[in-house]
């Protein structure tokens, strides 16, 4: 399945500053984003359905992708776009068999063999990471580096997100390196104006990837 993205929002809710995950959601749509994975491991499957009925609804009204993190049932429940899946996580071919043939499938990779394995496996796309410092990320191990990701990056047959640390002050210099684009969490759920974090970072992204010649995209 192509993929017509560069902004990957995940959600965290724990992480909002000043409204529900719902509401961050929604400005960060307002502000360009086209991809939302629903990560909210810690909960139940019935609030982790409502959740994600809430945010199918929402993304539908925005021509915005809906992934949902390694459940596949919820998947299926709330007709999201497809799921993202870990290292450890049902594989991509497997989730792609209970989906449908037009799901959208990610996977989770921290290292060259990951990715590799994330390609065979017949993922459309990956997140590699973490690239810089990040809490969010401590549990994966120390960063990967941005020479490691670039080295990814030149070697992937599918499109590679950066993940881990990306935010306004390194978004073009991490464009840069080749990846597609950028997968954020805090950089966008935790800023007082997502709906402005957004935008901003979709100008920053479409600057590292043309040179700094591209028009603003997303900040109307």
């Amino acid at each position: 399945m192509p993929i017509d993205f560069r902004i990957y929002l995940v959600t965290d809710r724990k992480q909002c500053s000043g409204e529900d995950i719902v509401g961050a959601v929604g400005n960060a749509l307002e502000g360009g984003v086209r991809a939302v994975q629903l990560r909210e491991k810690d909960l139940p499957g019935r609030e982790l359905f409502r959740l994600a009925s809430l945010l199918r609804r929402l993304t539908e009204t925005y021509g915005a992708k809906l992934l949902i993190n390694d459940r596949v049932d919820v998947a299926l429940a709330v007709g999201a776009d497809g799921v993202h899946l870990g290292a450890l996580s049902l594989p991509p071919g497997e989730a792609r068999r209970l989906l449908g043939a037009s799901s959208v499938i990610g996977c989770s990779t921290h290292n060259a063999e990951e990715l590799r394995d994330a390609e065979t496996g017949g993922a459309d796309f990956a997140t590699f990471g973490p690239v810089y410092p990040t809490p969010s990320k401590a549990a994966y191990g120390p960063p990967v580096g941005v020479p490691a990701l670039a080295a990814a990056c030149r070697a992937a047959r599918i499109p590679v997100f950066a993940i881990g640390g990306v935010g306004l002050g390194n978004a073009e210099a991490t464009m840069r390196t080749g990846c597609f684009g950028v997968a954020m969490i805090s950089g966008i759920v935790a800023a007082q104006d997502p709906r402005a974090a957004a935008a901003e970072i979709a100008y920053r992204i479409s600057h590292g990837r043309n040179g700094g010649d591209a028009e603003r995209e997303g900040a109307s």
